[in-house]
């Protein structure tokens, strides 16, 4: 009898703190998944891969209209945030199944477009988590990811604190089997996974905070973040910062949002493979 390899184990490093939530339920399929919308048309079907709290999931049900969106999450309690999400909007076309990237419990080619937003990443194995996205795409369909580069972020004015956080996130996600810098390795690990590199198409896009309600928002996101989820608290368990530490970088956060100038640049790889 053949035994499966172990499925690779996944450490989500921001949690699911109300901080992360603001954020992600702030995402819509125009802001971040713009890339991708070319490629869809109604009656398809959709796997949104690690779909939070399912903003960007209700909004491509609705562009394939008359197909469905099925919708994943790594467990129950997180995938509930996209049904619920699903039931406030009247959103009748989208399943929902706990799943593992590493291990997709789907048949081969089962979907039309294999999405997703801000999950490599995470995983542990990425090539893996790309192939099994490929083995599940049917043939000619499209597979689909956009992921920050932490290394690419830039902002004006230089506040020393702020070169603190990314340090410190960097070598959180790190120590968690992540990828800060999965942006600029994606297609590396998609021509790892099998795609042709002419089936490749990669591209960029940004977030940018710059207007005062924008850069207000964004940096107090990030500074409550720093000090109340879970990577505060993975911060100061694994040694990498004293509480004292994490304030004054929340302190960076809002001295940057109060300056007139401020300008915040999130910058994002992305790829759409012809399966």
């Amino acid at each position: 009898m053949t035994t499966r390899p172990e499925t690779p184990q996944n450490t989500y490093t921001h949690g699911h703190h109300e901080t992360v939530l603001r954020s992600h339920r702030w995402r819509t399929a125009e802001n971040s998944a713009a890339y991708l919308l070319p490629h869809l048309f109604p009656g398809q079907s959709v796997l949104d891969v690690g779909c939070g709290p399912g903003t960007i999931t209700a909004d491509l049900a609705d562009r394939v209209a008359g197909g469905t969106v099925t919708a994943v999450e790594i467990t129950a309690e997180a995938l509930k945030l996209a049904q619920d999400e699903a039931a406030r909007r009247g959103t009748e076309n989208v399943r929902f199944a706990v799943a593992d990237v590493h291990a997709l419990d789907f048949p081969d080619d089962s979907f039309d477009v294999v999405h997703a937003h801000q999950v490599l990443q995470h995983v542990a194995d990425p090539v893996l988590a790309l192939k099994e996205m490929r083995r599940v795409c049917k043939p000619g369909g499209v597979v689909a990811a956009r992921d920050s580069d932490y290394g690419g972020f830039r902002w004006f004015p230089e506040v020393p604190a702020l070169d603190e956080w990314l340090r410190l996130y960097q070598a959180l996600a790190t120590s968690n089997g992540g990828h800060p810098d999965a942006g600029r390795r994606l297609r590396h690990w998609a021509l790892a996974a099998g795609f042709a590199g002419d089936a490749i198409t990669s591209s960029a896009s940004s977030w940018v905070f710059a207007e005062e309600p924008d850069r207000r928002w964004w940096a107090e996101m990030w500074a409550e973040r720093t000090t109340k989820s879970s990577t505060a608290t993975q911060y100061v368990e694994k040694g990498f910062a004293y509480v004292d530490d994490l304030d004054t970088v929340a302190a960076g956060w809002r001295k940057w949002a109060g300056q007139d100038d401020g300008w915040f640049n999130v910058v994002h790889g992305e790829i759409v493979c012809v399966a």
